[in-house]
């Protein structure tokens, strides 16, 4: 089955030659070596390149693990160069697996690494660079302090559900129904039946997410590790901070003298695995941000459905996710909204704070969002659209429900939409 990924394509061959190290990342398992050892490759072939001038190193493999030694990536690659003229491209896959290696020269103590190894082969004029990695951490923000601007970073995520509507086919609907249950993780699709599927989500999770985690960053408590992730996946879409988990995880006797370091440490590791995303509540009025508590939101839908066995089968918080999803992959930037509003309770005046459920930021734009699984009476649709109220301005507001398929706007300028259209229509906003 081809899985098309055109917006990524299109992003990586806008970028080529531009001077920087174009570095693709993503949780593990989302197609980033498809992308790039697949599509790219094939583009670059399909337009003439050389099928030997494109350099490629898989440092998850056991054929190139004497290629996680910077000094020997340096020299081969610069041996297969030489002194041609002509352009090469380099595909460094998995590059968090490098080694970090003493430096002689350095009293300092300071270790060789990866980014030293590209700082060298960017010298190399006719030399385009490609790299994929699976850790934020250390693709991210060590980046910005290694590389100073030389550095070109393309996210990747599962996969849309456009995206995986267009690999399946079908009606939209009953994609929609499969997608909220499995996921958008590529391979999901070349799964045979519904066991096939689960046991592929379950295995991602034991034997690739949690011991890579373990492993790097030394995770002592991987009891309390895998209850933090069960309770991140039971709760998404629910405030919570690092204090909430800690007192969970004692009372449920998982680990009962847990310091709030250690969850505040492991929740930070599960964020820089890409396997959850934050989002910060931000007063509307006010224009300013709450450090906590915060929402947490899984990367995948069906990774989260997996990890509690898929007996949590809970539609609004599952399309919540998914829509969250949704707008990060669109290159939003993606809050929760709250509103102050003074009302009267009881005979008297007080303050009450409302929550919209997103604010997604893209550009100059600001788009306002919704999610309600259903709305059966007009008092449910006034608790919707209350907030929407009290925003105090005139930007697009959306709310995106499961139970219409017909889209239209209301009197006071509401979009109401479906789920299904609204995640197909990526010019909506």
């Amino acid at each position: 089955m081809e899985i098309r990924r055109d917006a990524y394509l299109d992003e990586l061959l806008s970028k080529r030659w531009n001077g920087l190290v174009k570095v693709i990342t993503g949780i593990r398992r989302c197609g980033k070596s498809y992308l790039l050892k697949t599509l790219f490759r094939r583009r670059l072939l399909e337009e003439g390149v050389k099928e030997e001038n494109i350099i490629t190193f898989e440092l998850d493999t056991l054929k190139d693990v004497p290629f996680r030694n910077p000094f020997k990536l340096v020299s081969t690659v610069r041996s297969i160069i030489g002194g041609s003229s002509e352009e090469y491209y380099l595909f460094i896959d998995e590059i968090q697996m490098s080694s970090k290696l003493t430096n002689p020269d350095d009293r300092a103590g300071r270790k060789i690494t990866f980014y030293d190894a590209l700082n060298d082969l960017m010298t190399i004029p006719n030399l385009d660079i490609y790299v994929t990695g699976s850790n934020s951490e250390m693709l991210s923000d060590d980046i910005l302090t290694n590389f100073r601007g030389r550095s070109d970073r393309i996210h990747m995520h599962p996969l849309c559900f456009k995206e995986f509507h267009d690999a399946v086919g079908g009606d939209a609907r009953s994609a929609y129904e499969a997608y909220s249950w499995y996921g958008g993780m590529p391979l999901v699709l070349s799964r045979p039946d519904e066991k096939a599927k689960q046991k592929y989500l379950a295995n991602l999770f034991d034997e690739i997410y949690i011991k890579d985690l373990v492993e790097r960053v030394k995770i002592q408590n991987q009891e309390a590790l895998e209850g933090i992730i069960n309770l991140l996946c039971s709760a998404v879409g629910s405030l919570t901070n690092p204090q909430n988990i800690t007192d969970a995880l004692r009372s449920s006797k998982i680990d009962t003298q847990i310091a709030r370091s250690t969850v505040a440490k492991y929740m930070k590791a599960l964020e820089n695995a890409y396997l959850f995303t934050p989002a910060r509540r931000y007063d509307v009025k006010g224009k300013a941000y709450f450090d906590s508590p915060i929402k947490y939101y899984a990367e995948d839908v069906g990774l989260r459905n997996s990890r509690l066995g898929f007996r949590q089968q809970e539609p609004t918080h599952i399309m919540e996710n998914i829509i969250f999803n949704e707008l990060i992959c669109r290159g939003c930037s993606v809050d929760v909204g709250l509103v102050n509003s003074t009302e009267t309770r009881n005979g008297k005046r007080v303050n009450v704070a409302r929550e919209i459920d997103f604010i997604a930021h893209f550009m100059d734009k600001r788009v306002y969002i919704q999610s309600a699984y259903a709305i059966p009476d007009d008092e449910k649709k006034q608790a919707e659209n209350y907030p929407f109220s009290k925003t105090g301005d005139n930007f697009m507001k959306i709310l995106v429900r499961a139970d219409i398929t017909r889209r239209w706007y209301d009197e006071h300028g509401v979009l109401n939409i479906g789920v299904v259209d609204f995640l197909l229509d990526k010019n909506l906003f």
